[in-house]
């Protein structure tokens, strides 16, 4: 079967050597069918690749096609991709795709798109890079209520706050190694502050509980007020700072989802998670807590989920997967401050007696080096909203939430 790739970096790249040195393996998945790229859409020139006759810069070359089956769509951001997968799927052929913003923002509509044509779209590899995942919630877990979803879903971060935590190194000083290294971009923002993790939990919170989350309804935190002083008060009551995306099922009609750092305690499977790798933990009502940990990212972790999509597209070629979501509204994503309880930590220029003055129950913390005059403690449950009231007229340096996870 013909297939075509658009995008040519570092996944899709990939994709294209995955089918190459994949063909045995390729074929015994679909039945015999093997796997055949016959263009690549880049409007750079690669001059001297091994599949320099297969480039071309036309869409066109692709959509006009009608050997083409299955398209890998590689180009991420949301222009012109999201017209040329509309094109593809109205045209009757198959996308797939390791475009998380794309997913994020428009996945309803391809969806949808896709359905009114007999076509699929699917996107594994938009979350968690090689980790399955998608296939494995709306599949494997189907018989499941699924309760929340919390998730160390990008590796960036992840690496950050693991130099943070083990080696002692600040916050610029880790960020920088992780650009030395290739895992940070030269401009960081996504990742840092979280809007990376954000797209991946609305894809997620999607097809868990089957209405469309924006990441404009998922409020957003990321890591770059975590200090020092921070991971050591965490340490010593045996915790891990982990920027974590979750989702807590409220009602067939509301959900809370969010992203932020949050203290996880030794004995989560998700405290253990280090450096680039990312893990999802599922928590269903009949399975209870299920966790997928991989490589979250790279050239051949990311390709091999996007060929796995291909596969299935190829084997599915005449018919249409039950798979996807349906539309959300305004407020189906509640104001989670205001929603759900759970204990905080938190940092302040304050002392103790004035502390417990204001909480009822508290778990005080202790670091080498601590400021007479700064305390750390772990409250018991409450709302972010009520935290707040709480703290008023209190000199705040830090609050980070604690998971139940």
């Amino acid at each position: 079967m013909k297939v075509a790739v658009m995008g040519y970096g570092t996944v899709g790249s990939g994709v294209v050597e995955v089918i190459d040195t994949h063909s045995d393996i390729i074929k015994k998945r679909t039945g015999g069918d093997s796997l055949e790229v016959a263009h690549i859409l880049d409007l750079r020139d690669f001059p001297g690749d091994s599949h320099e006759a297969l480039f071309t810069k036309d869409f066109n070359d692709i959509l006009n096609d009608e050997e083409v089956k299955v398209v890998a769509e590689t180009m991420g951001g949301v222009e012109p991709a999201f017209t040329f997968t509309s094109k593809l799927l109205a045209a009757g052929k198959s996308v797939v795709t390791s475009n998380k913003e794309l997913v994020a923002q428009k996945g309803l509509e391809l969806l949808e798109l896709a359905e009114e044509n007999g076509v699929n779209y699917l996107f594994e590899a938009s979350v968690g890079g090689g980790i399955p995942i998608i296939r494995p919630m709306s599949q494997c877990l189907a018989a499941n209520n699924i309760e929340g979803v919390a998730g160390i879903l990008n590796g960036t971060t992840n690496f950050i706050l693991t130099k943070m935590i083990e080696d002692d190194m600040d916050f610029s000083d880790a960020l920088k190694l992780a650009q030395d290294n290739g895992y940070a971009e030269k401009d960081p923002t996504a990742d840092i502050e979280g809007f990376d993790a954000c797209r991946k939990v609305c894809i997620l919170a999607s097809l868990a509980f089957g209405k469309h989350v924006y990441p404009n309804q998922v409020a957003t935190e990321g890591i770059t007020n975590i200090t020092l002083e921070d991971v050591s008060y965490i340490h010593s009551m045996n915790g891990v700072i982990k920027l974590l995306g979750q989702i807590k099922y409220i009602s067939d009609d509301k959900i809370a989802a969010f992203v932020s750092p949050a203290v996880v305690w030794h004995g989560s499977q998700l405290a253990s998670v280090n450096d680039v790798f990312n893990a999802i933990l599922v928590r269903g009502d009949a399975v209870g807590d299920v966790c997928f940990y991989g490589p979250g990212a790279g050239k051949l972790p990311t390709a091999s989920a996007v060929v796995a999509d291909m596969v299935d597209a190829a084997k599915h070629v005449e018919r249409k997967k039950i798979f996807g979501w349906g539309a959300g509204s305004e407020d189906y994503v509640v104001d989670y401050k205001s929603e759900i309880e759970m204990p905080f930590y938190v940092r302040a220029k304050a002392q103790e007696s004035k502390i417990k003055g204001t909480f009822t129950a508290i778990r005080f913390l202790n670091r080498i080096g601590q400021p007479s005059d700064e305390v750390a403690f772990i409250t018991d449950k409450m709302t972010e909203n009520k935290l707040m009231q709480k703290l008023e007229g209190i000199d705040v340096i830090n609050v980070i939430k604690v998971t139940n996870y």
